[in-house]
Formats: C-alpha cells, structure tokens, sequence
C-alpha cells in the first residue's frame, strides 16, 4: 500500500463525520476518482449503501449523521420537519413505540433509495411540500451534527398538513396547548404566506381554544383564510369563525 493511498484514505476516514455518508460526488470533487473509491470498497475501508453512497464499514448509522452529510456535501436542504422538529424543541405528546420515526420535508426532491433505507436508527419519513415558499428554518446541532430544522411554528403547521392521515387532530391539539412561547411575527409571516386554508384555519382555532397570548397579537385582516366551508371530518362540529367541521371531541374538550 502506497504512502499516499494510505494518506488519502486516513484522511477520509478522520475527517468524515461518524456514523454518517459519503457521497461519490463530494468524493470526486475532492480528490478522490472512482478507481480510488472502489479500491477503498475491495478493501473494506468503505461499504456501499446504495449507488454512488458509502460509509465506513462498522459504523452505526445515524439518520442525523446521515441528513446532515446530505445537506452539507451536496448542498441540499432537506429538513427536519413536522412532530420530529417539535419533538427537538422540547415540545411532544407522542409516546414512540418501536423503531422512532424521523420525518423530513422537501420542496422539490426525488427522494434517494438510501434515504428510504432500513439501515438507520431512525425511519426516515420523507414527504413533499410547497405550502410554504420560504420556509422558516433554524439550524441546531444534535448528537454532534447540524441540522436543518423547521422552527415550531411551521413544524406545527406541517403536521396539520399530514393530518389526519399521520396524526389526529386531538394529539395535535395536546401538542398546540404545550406551543406557550410561540413568536407571533412567526407565526404572522407564515400564515400570510402559507398556501393551505386548512392548515390555516385549524392552526387558528386551535391556538384561540388554546387561550395563547400570542394568538391576541395576530393581525387578523392579513390573514386570508378563504370563503369556503371546509369539512374536516363526517359528523363533526362546524365551527362558522373559520368555516370549519371539526371532530366533536375536540370542539367539546376543555
């Protein structure tokens, strides 16, 4: 083995975040050819997740290490969204049962092979959407790595968005009582902006149930929340503020 190769590869292997991926592309760009990368496979250096993806052998892969390696050697900015975003800032109501769930969102993204891989200590959950055009992000750093994480207040809007199909609007409405310290010029540019009367409806009628103070410095007439009745549920309660039906159980909790 040359002094060189076993430069190069040393320096791979210390410099790549742990438990995490290499990308072929990001490889190549810094100075690692595709005969060299397949030499590093045959020796066991690296092992292949899927086409032109790659980490070091042994390690235990991390669904953060992951994102993060994705986000930062090819330049792309999936995020950690919905009740996985909440549940980074302290806010949950979800008791995981199994293998945690990770969910992510993408605007524009045909979603890798690798990313739908079991081989992560979190399910990846990937799920599109274009309700918000400038999305209200921060990134934080967790176990190590940063991550690209949609702040509280869209994540909330983004599990109204995939209920009731992935949550219920009552253990939502458990998570919106916790959403105390919500910042209303947040909350005021994203419902401005975001482009789902559902969405928006529920996530008002909510936070008045809720009685926040931050619901009391919301400018209602930028709000446009449409003319349509909207029917959320069969045999539900409608609620004529936001031209919403909504499940009785949620209108009747106090």
């Amino acid at each position: 083995m040359s002094l060189e190769y076993q430069n190069k590869i040393n320096r791979l292997l210390v410099s790549g975040t742990k438990n995490g991926l290499f990308f072929s592309e990001w490889l190549k760009q810094n100075g690692y050819s595709d005969q060299l990368i397949n030499k590093y496979r045959k020796s066991g250096w690296l092992t292949s997740l899927d086409k032109g993806v790659m980490y070091r052998t042994g390690d235990a892969l991390s669904a953060f290490a992951a994102l993060s390696c994705y986000n930062k050697q090819l330049n792309k900015h999936i995020r950690i969204a919905a009740h996985s975003a909440l549940e980074l800032f302290g806010f949950n109501h979800y008791v995981p049962m199994g293998k945690p769930v990770l969910m992510v969102a993408h605007s524009n993204l045909n979603v890798p092979k690798w990313m739908r891989s079991d081989c992560f200590d979190k399910t990846i959950k990937p799920f599109g959407t274009k309700m918000i055009d400038i999305p209200q992000t921060s990134k934080i750093q967790v176990e190590g790595v940063d991550l690209l994480v949609s702040s509280p207040e869209q994540a909330f809007m983004e599990c109204l968005l995939l209920s009731p199909a992935h949550y219920s609007y009552m253990d939502l409405y458990y998570i919106m009582e916790q959403l105390t310290s919500l910042r209303a010029y947040i909350v005021q540019t994203l419902l401005e902006t975001v482009k789902n009367l559902r969405v928006k409806r529920m996530f008002l009628y909510m936070a008045e149930k809720a009685g926040h103070y931050w619901y009391d410095m919301l400018e209602m007439d930028k709000i446009d929340i449409g003319t349509s009745k909207l029917q959320l549920v069969d045999n539900g309660t409608y609620i004529s503020k936001y031209k919403i039906t909504i499940p009785k159980e949620l209108n009747e909790y106090e």
